[in-house]
């Protein structure tokens, strides 16, 4: 027996350091954990072979080739510990799906994993925590459950108010809650601050527990801190991406191995406020022959690829961040500042290092050739676009006037000309601007006016996009496409039936096209009262547009071929196509002398690898800042219009529901509701198809678009909810009903004002639309 004990406890492979791919395969076809101490034992290593194992596999976690579960087994990078803690997300059909709790493979998406339930099916429902056994099949994970766990605690986020008699509330920030909850634990919060809270109790009986004190809810900065919390967005840079950023701060800028345009008076126009600036352009008319009256233009973009190198700290965070997210009060970049608005930033007068586009355009505005190479440029002018489009009216002496903005508009009439030739969707909605005083407080919100200016710049990023994909195409290279896809048939049924509604033709059986939709919004575009319904309506019937490697064409811009390559300073996708670029035309630059700083700036075999979870992570992220974004800017029109709580205020109508209807402040934007049990004691019937209601009684009429005047009765900063009366009072108003609230009318109750404690559709709505099945 001992004979037999010995045998089994020798090593299952020669004794010696194994390679990466002995400790991968080691790892795959464990049944257990696979942990220091197993792989170890495993290769027979004493001494200080047990020493270089842990350095190599620290390193093989930095390369992103394993991922350390709790305890400190290892498992595959993108694979699942053999046993762990799995949350129920999904049921597909009789099968639940599970992802794991616990997820840090940078830019690699959870995966999902058939749980196999033994004994009494239906035992386990989505939300369930799980302590399961997992194992590969084929391409897919199963897992089997070994014991159910506790549910983990919810977290909200709300501001502590004081309900009286010792008892305190939380009020969510978000604007759809419908409920206050009770709190049975404060901590250090006072009423008045904002609190991240943990949620506990039964159904019915929620109770919530401070977690984390956040501070004064109207602070300044408070606002876009809410949204972060809420949609998790990374905030703070770990220290060990700051250091690297410091490093490579300092990586020389010269004309070696790079092409010089100092000499040419290459100008950057952005907002007036930009933090950042990865975009700069010349055009000039052209000298060749062949090409007479038309241009020779370079689009020059910070070269990031060369300080954000695949494989570093740096890489992995923006890989985790995706984006960088713009709020009115402060940016939550993808890259650390001494990057993002120092070094990379393409500030006048400064050396920079830059990825230029060259380009050829003819007199038709295409695009004839192109060409890509790594540049030193110094910017001769940072110019706000008022500033650039003033000098252009000749309201405004600016010294580039003639050396840079003429002849890039010049050049952009070419481009212009190529663009109303492929008529893109033209669907212009109302950008809203957040003014902040000094201390962050709001002092104005108003419409950002889109100028010359902005199109110019436009047009001239779309042409380097569109040669960066085709470049990259015919060197058969990778690269993550930017997509958007022609609409679903679903919404263009809705679509036709809303239009309908306008007496506006909209037939399906043809060739759907961006022009489809401009000719449309074409008919109404002399009614003030229409347009912005229809281009609303046409803009919904959109799909979202997502990065992706496959290519499915972009129908908005109406192009074949496009990709992201103009702004990689606050967008990973960009930084790829750079890396894409920088491997095919072969643009790698000497190895640094700095040993801690990677010497490779192209696509890696690990980008190539993880092109499909790289192009739905930063998809994703786009997503969050969008609605984080949006979110944010909702605050600050809510906070801007707290002054104005019971005035009269101009307002459109936005949408109609059988519970009341939206409408949003004019010039100003901000949506609130004007809920149908504050327009009167009449009943009022909604018709789906048109989205109007309509009462009974008096015939008032309320519709998508209809220009009203109604009384702001609440805006709420925190969860930027706002809402509407009527001026009036509503049509229940004993002037107009000549009976008081609560008494009885032909056998029937007369509801009240606001229907306290009912619930369900109000009594004085009746809906007309089709019978839900």
């Amino acid at each position: 027996m001992a004979g037999l004990t010995d045998l089994a406890r020798k090593p299952r492979h020669q004794p010696g350091l194994p390679t990466r791919e002995q400790i991968l395969e080691f790892i795959e076809q464990s049944k257990e954990p696979a942990g220091k101490r197993e792989i170890s034992r495993a290769f027979g290593l004493h001494g200080s072979d047990k020493i270089a194992l842990k350095a190599l596999l620290r390193d093989m976690t930095d390369e992103g080739l394993i991922d350390a579960a709790p305890g400190r087994a290892f498992h595959k990078m993108g694979g699942v510990p053999r046993v762990t803690v799995l949350k129920i997300v999904d049921v597909d059909g009789n099968q639940l799906i599970a992802i794991p709790e616990r997820w840090e493979a940078e830019g690699v998406p959870p995966p999902k994993l058939r749980v196999i339930e033994r004994g009494r099916r239906g035992a386990l429902g989505i939300g369930d925590r799980i302590l399961a056994r997992t194992e590969e099949a084929g391409s897919s994970w199963i897992a089997h459950p070994m014991k159910k766990l506790a549910k983990a605690s919810e977290q909200i986020l709300g501001v502590v108010e004081d309900g009286g008699n010792g008892r305190f509330w939380l009020k969510s920030t978000d604007k759809k809650a419908r409920f206050d909850t009770p709190l049975f634990e404060l901590g250090e919060a006072k009423p008045g601050d904002l609190v991240l809270a943990e949620l506990g109790g039964r159904a019915g009986q929620k109770k919530a527990k401070v977690t984390e004190l956040l501070g004064d809810p109207f602070a300044p900065k408070s606002f876009s801190l809410i949204a972060i919390h809420k949609f998790g967005i990374p905030f703070e840079i770990p220290q060990e991406v700051e250091d690297e950023a410091a490093i490579v701060h300092d990586l020389p800028v010269t004309a070696d191995h790079r092409e010089d345009l100092r000499h040419l008076p290459i100008i950057a126009i952005d907002p007036r406020d930009a933090r950042d600036f990865d975009d700069a352009v010349w055009a000039i008319a052209d000298d060749d022959p062949k090409n007479v009256g038309g241009f020779k233009a370079i689009v020059a973009i910070a070269d990031v690829s060369y300080y954000v190198r695949p494989g570093s700290a740096l890489d992995r965070e923006a890989a985790k961040r995706g984006n960088s997210v713009y709020f009115p009060d402060r940016v939550v970049p993808m890259l650390p500042h001494a990057l993002s608005s120092d070094k990379c930033s393409l500030r006048a007068g400064e050396d920079r290092a830059v990825l230029a586009c060259h380009m050829q355009i003819d007199t038709c505005g295409h695009v004839t050739s192109w060409r890509f190479a790594r540049a030193i440029a110094r910017i001769s002018a940072n110019i706000p676009y008022e500033d650039a489009q003033a000098a252009i009216d000749g309201t405004l002496d600016h010294p580039m006037l003639e050396s840079a903005l003429k002849p890039l508009w010049a050049c952009w009439a070419l481009l212009k000309k190529a663009r109303d030739s492929r008529n893109p969707l033209g669907i212009d909605m109302p950008e809203r601007r957040i003014a902040l005083d000094d201390k962050g407080r709001v002092i104005g919100v108003a419409v950002r006016a889109h100028l010359d200016a902005h199109q110019v710049i436009e047009d001239f990023m779309i042409a380097a996009n569109v040669a960066a994909a085709k470049a990259l195409e015919g060197k058969k290279s990778p690269l993550i496409y930017r997509v958007h896809e022609p609409p679903a048939r679903e919404k263009l049924v809705a679509l036709k039936d809303y239009l309908k509604t306008f007496d506006i033709e909209f037939t399906l059986g043809q060739v759907i096209r961006p022009s489809t939709f401009n000719a449309i919004i074409a008919k109404v575009r002399d009614s003030d009262e229409i347009l912005p319904q229809i281009m609303e309506a046409v803009l919904r019937s959109q799909t979202q547009a997502y990065y992706t490697p496959q290519n499915a064409g972009h129908f908005g811009l109406a192009l074949g071929s496009y990709a992201h390559f103009t702004s990689p300073i606050r967008r990973y996708a960009d930084l790829i196509v750079h890396r894409a670029l920088v491997s095919a035309y072969e643009l790698e630059m000497p190895a640094p002398k700095d040993k801690a700083i990677k010497s490779v700036t192209g696509l890696s075999s690990k980008d190539f690898e993880r092109l499909d979870v790289t192009s739905e992570m930063i998809s994703r992220a786009e997503r969050r800042a969008m609605e984080a974004e949006r979110e944010t800017v909702d605050r600050y029109v809510a906070a801007y219009l707290a002054a104005q709580i019971g005035e009269i205020i101009d307002a459109r109508i936005t949408g109609v529901q059988n519970f009341g209807f939206f409408a949003t402040v004019e010039s100003i934007g901000g949506d609130g509701l004007v809920p149908v049990s504050t327009l009167g004691a009449e009943r009022f019937n909604y018709d789906e198809a048109t989205q109007t209601l309509t009462g009974e009684e008096s015939g008032d009429e309320y519709r998508p678009g209809m220009r009203l005047k109604l009384r702001l009765a609440e805006a709420n900063p925190v969860s930027g909810a706002l809402r509407f009366e009527l001026p009036e009072g509503g049509s229940y108003a004993p002037s107009r009903m000549e009976r008081p609230s609560g008494v009885r009318h032909k056998g029937k109750q007369i509801a009240g004002k606001h229907m306290a404690g009912k619930r369900g559709r109000p009594g004085n709505i009746r809906h007309q639309g089709k019978k839900r099945r």
